[in-house]
């Protein structure tokens, strides 16, 4: 581990908090220190209280933000002396403690206060960070963790064995840091939690930690990990299949569709074929808290039943230990181990997923080096359930409210990069699907940065294209629940007793055999839809009502609406629906160029402006409101209805 502590960078952080706030990102950069809103970090300041009376005020990271890109207004003050006091209680309740801690902030706009707040308060240097190293969680997670950690550090640190947070955390600490802090502590080690360093500037505090932490990184390279062989599997061997049908069984299980992340890289893989995987894998979470994002234990295989039947048995078991009434949490596997497809991890949302996978790909580094130490040993299964159903996190389940319509769904949606179909990846993400666009367009890769989109460069006409972009979907997100189809041309206009050939092939080849060959492909996919699979058909007002000099265009979409009736037939037994949307006069998409406009509104007598609202209502037709109802096609307010064709068009009068 680096200390990256820039001078001149530091320097431009001009106040107390702000050099907090600079020492926070550095730690929040670094995965092997915090991950996902983990760690916290505080200062202690001098600020007159609205009489003038002076007061301290401990700045601590707030509950939610994240180290990395923390600012000032991340930061929740509190009363530091109140803070002290409440340690001298013997006895606090979750919900007295946490009224306390709310109680102690002097700022009504400042975020949650963190948990660990109290720790901050009884250490009496200017600055004190906390993060979750992995070197020192290694260390902390094997049955000589304690002896370990006192062998590494002498009288250095204090060690604190593993309490659960909140009031008895810091009543413990208050106990043990009155007979043991000294002006020559350097740290504290929370076993199986985490490490604490201070100083009275934030470099001092954070020197300490990378210290602190490459100290445990040079024990640890005394007992090197072996790099065992890896069996990679067939990269042609498709896994979209069976991924989906994964993601079947965990959707039916947790009752909601769920997201399924795939990550079959060398490390994972290893970690999934080590032979003695169903011991060190079950035994626990490298801390307590992960329990949240991580399940207590992985998912051996694909028997999701079994796993659930295993959960309910641990809730049975330990349900008792609450003094208030439990409410079991959805029993299915947040991460699955599978010597074939190596880590996948499961999610509500994408970035639950990714969120769980990139914490059980530092747990498995951890598991992997306590055990070349020593043996892995995780806090104790009551401890961890006692995390799980924590009454502060219960209570926060209960204020949840409705997941989004689409929430844990895939929608694919073609033609993607503009207009309509950029207008539909916008639509379905807003009601919380994730999202794939397929363009020809390479802007479609970068279309939008968040992780519940994928953009996918391919060719619409190539076969092969197609099938790999539909098993990069399925590596990425499990599976497919919707599909819009919307890629399409409309050349230039051509009467028919001029059309080439080589045009009208092409427009066929685009506008009709690439959607045949997706509906073919997706078919498999769209069947094990936990919700039931959905296609929408971006088709034309041209089926019902061509217009001359677009034979190749209005004949394309014709047949498609034609393929998609017949489907509809075949496939309502599959609980398939498949529904056509017939816009007319979308102007703010890639096909109507100035050039074809101008050449459409010449055929009608018409300038361009009149062309735009040409329909009863004299509206124009925007890419958002065909993409709006095509997201609600996908929607509950259709799921009794296949093979509809819905004008979007303002209406018209040779359509009506």
């Amino acid at each position: 581990m680096q200390n990256r502590w820039d001078h001149a960078t530091a320097a431009s952080f001009a106040d107390d908090l702000a050099q907090c706030v600079y020492a926070s990102r550095l730690l929040g950069s670094d995965p092997a220190l915090v991950l996902h809103g983990g760690g916290n970090t505080s200062v202690k300041i001098e600020q007159a209280d609205i009489f003038g009376q002076p007061q301290t005020l401990l700045y601590v990271k707030g509950s939610g933000s994240d180290l990395a890109t923390v600012e000032a207004k991340d930061f929740a003050p509190v009363r530091l002396e109140y803070l002290r006091r409440l340690t001298t209680l013997e006895t606090l309740s979750d919900q007295q403690w946490l009224n306390e801690l709310r109680g102690s902030v002097v700022d009504a706009s400042a975020p949650p206060v963190s948990v660990e707040a109290m720790l901050h308060a009884l250490l009496p240097a200017k600055y004190v960070f906390h993060t979750h190293a992995d070197a020192v969680l290694a260390i902390t997670n094997t049955p000589g963790g304690s002896e370990r950690i006192r062998e590494i550090y002498g009288d250095d640190v204090i060690v604190v064995p593993y309490v659960r947070p909140g009031f008895p955390v810091a009543k413990r600490c208050a106990s043990i840091f009155a007979a043991e802090l000294t002006a020559q502590t350097r740290g504290v080690v929370l076993l199986r939690h985490g490490l604490f360093s201070f100083g009275e500037t934030a470099q001092e505090a954070y020197d300490q930690m990378i210290a602190l932490v490459q100290q445990a990184e040079a024990y640890l390279a005394a007992c090197p990990v072996a790099d065992t062989p890896v069996q990679m599997p067939d990269p042609e061997a498709p896994l979209r299949y069976d991924l989906a049908a994964l993601r079947h069984a965990i959707s039916q299980a947790a009752g909601a569709p769920m997201i399924l992340a795939t990550h079959n890289d060398a490390a994972c893989l290893r970690f999934a074929q080590r032979p003695d995987l169903a011991t060190i894998s079950q035994q626990g979470p490298a801390t307590p808290d992960h329990v949240i994002r991580t399940k207590r234990v992985p998912m051996l295989g694909r028997d999701v039943a079994a796993y659930r039947a295993e959960y309910e048995q641990y809730f049975a078991e330990n349900k008792d230990r609450a003094n208030f009434e439990l409410t079991m949490l959805d029993p299915t596997p947040r991460v699955v181990l599978d010597p074939s497809l190596g880590m996948v991890a499961a999610g509500r949302t994408a970035q639950e997923a990714r969120i769980a996978a990139e914490i059980y790909r530092h747990t498995m580094e951890i598991i992997a080096q306590a055990t070349a130490l020593e043996s892995y040993q995780s806090e104790s299964t009551a401890e961890v359930f006692d995390f799980e159903y924590w009454e502060l996190e219960q209570a926060k389940l209960k204020r949840l409210g409705r997941p989004p319509l689409f929430a844990g769904e895939i929608a694919l949606v073609t033609g993607a990069a503009s207009g309509i179909g950029k207008a539909c990846v916008e639509s379905l993400m807003a009601r919380g699907a994730a999202v794939v666009g397929l363009d020809i367009n390479p802007a479609i890769e970068t279309l939008f940065d968040r992780p519940d989109y994928l953009g996918i460069r391919c060719d619409v006409t190539s076969e092969e294209q197609m099938i790999a972009a539909l098993e990069q979907i399925a590596r990425t997100f499990g599976g497919l629940d919707m599909l819009i189809l919307n890629a399409g041309i409309f050349p230039p206009s051509r009467r028919v007793d001029a059309m080439p050939l080589a045009e009208w092939q092409r427009t066929m080849r685009i506008n009709l055999d690439s959607n045949l060959i997706l509906m073919r492909e997706a078919h498999a996919l769209l069947k094990l839809a936990p919700r039931r699979g959905r296609v929408v058909i971006i088709g034309s007002k041209n089926v019902p009502a061509p217009g001359p000099g677009a034979a190749a265009y209005s004949a394309s979409k014709a047949a498609l609406n034609q393929l998609a009736r017949v489907a509809a037939l075949e496939w309502g037994q599959d609980g398939i629906r498949i529904n056509s949307l017939h816009p007319n006069a979308v102007f703010d998409t890639g096909i109507w160029t100035e050039e074809v406009l101008q050449a459409r509104a010449k055929n009608y007598g018409l300038t361009v402006e009149q062309y735009k609202t040409n329909n009863v209502m004299r509206i124009e037709v925007t890419s958002r409101d065909v993409a709006e109802l095509a997201a609600e096609m996908c929607g509950p307010l259709f799921a009794k209805t296949t093979a509809a064709q819905v004008p979007v068009d303002g209406g018209n009068e040779r359509v009506i």
